[in-house]
């Protein structure tokens, strides 16, 4: 199993993640978003993922691209143990969080749109900032909220082991503290952050300790 990721990619971070709670030997392949243009727009690249965007994963001769389905694809192809939890409104509860990062915040503040952002409109980067920390207490205030109202939160976001919803919470925390943002005010995910971080499969998998880090 081959992993093409790059250390700060919060797509790949979720991926390295489950990849670690599932007991998953892979090979780590670093594609540098920002050195010689981005490898990821290299004709070697676009030839694993046309879309040029990390992670993408290649399994038993298959290639995978997108975080969430590569999750559900390792959820499926390795069941145990298991990052989903078994009653089906709780599967429903952690997939609607996964899906409020993924598609709520992380579009709009991934490096694209930071670079479209800084380049072709000019803003400042404390311009930018303000932008990235906009869509991360709009996107948190409505995460915590939905934690607070449903019943299935435990030490985790469901229950007392991490789900997929934690694997897509933890990175963008951590992306919202590398951008300066003020999370004080969301108790139960930093909690849960924290709980996280105790663990020894997500602080193998954060960009820090990746083998391409700066």
């Amino acid at each position: 199993m081959k992993l093409y990721t790059y250390f700060r990619s919060s797509s790949a971070y979720r991926v390295r993640i489950a990849l670690n709670l599932k007991q998953i030997e892979y090979n780590s392949h670093s594609i540098h978003l920002l050195k010689n243009q981005g490898e990821n727009w290299q004709a070697e690249y676009l030839a694993v993922n046309p879309q040029g965007l990390v992670p993408a994963l290649e399994d038993n001769g298959n290639v995978f691209v997108q975080s969430q389905p590569i999750i559900e694809y390792l959820e499926e192809a390795y069941p145990k143990p298991s990052i989903f939890p078994s009653d089906i409104t709780a599967k429903a509860y952690v997939r609607a969080l996964a899906q409020m990062i993924a598609c709520e915040i992380h579009p709009l503040n991934n490096l694209r749109v930071l670079k479209y952002l800084a380049d072709s409109l000019n803003c400042s980067d404390k311009q930018k900032q303000n932008w990235y920390c906009h869509w991360v207490n709009e996107g948190f205030t409505a995460i915590e909220e939905f934690i607070q109202k449903n019943d299935f939160q435990g030490k985790f976001c469901c229950g007392d082991s991490p789900t997929i919803a934690d694997i897509f919470l933890i990175p963008q925390v951590y992306n919202a503290q590398r951008f300066k943002c003020d999370i004080d005010q969301f108790p139960i995910i930093n909690n849960i952050n924290k709980q996280c971080l105790s663990l020894e499969e997500f602080i193998a998998a954060s960009p820090e300790n990746q083998p391409d880090a700066e």
